[in-house]
């Protein structure tokens, strides 16, 4: 079962999509968003239909106290929204310091020259692929 990992970002959207077992994530091209414009949802769905996804795995960006904000609500909002146009499941799954933790791995295991590293892309997309990646490893042990 093909899954979508998704981190979606003000300015940009990290993308991961699991092998058809369901078991290792990958990295897709990070799509950029324009500041106060609707959210690429035709785009999303065209990726996402391209390459038969069959559900969404979508980072839920709470508070670190675990409280909702207005851009947790938009991400909800967004998720649903995808996950009805493609008659999918959406998994909303806590994404809090995923994007810490994506730059930890980008600077100290992949060993990238800094210039390299620094592309906001590279971030969003490792973040995509540890929010896919956790949730693989959670279904895959139940």
């Amino acid at each position: 079962m093909r899954v979508l990992g998704i981190d979606y970002g003000d300015r940009r959207i990290g993308l991961a999509l699991s092998d058809p077992s369901g078991t290792i994530a990958s990295p897709l091209p990070t799509l950029t968003r324009r500041r106060g414009k609707r959210a690429p949802l035709r785009k999303l769905e065209e990726l996402a239909r391209e390459r038969a996804v069959e559900a969404l795995v979508v980072g839920l960006p709470l508070e670190l106290t675990g409280d909702e904000s207005d851009w947790t609500r938009e991400v909800r909002s967004v998720a649903e929204e995808l996950g009805r146009r493609l008659q999918v499941p959406v998994h909303l799954v806590d994404e809090r310091l995923t994007s810490v933790r994506a730059e930890r791995t980008i600077r100290k295991e992949l060993g990238l020259p800094r210039g390299k590293r620094e592309e906001r892309g590279r971030v969003d997309a490792a973040a995509a692929i540890l929010i896919l990646q956790g949730w693989l490893d959670r279904e895959g042990s139940r």
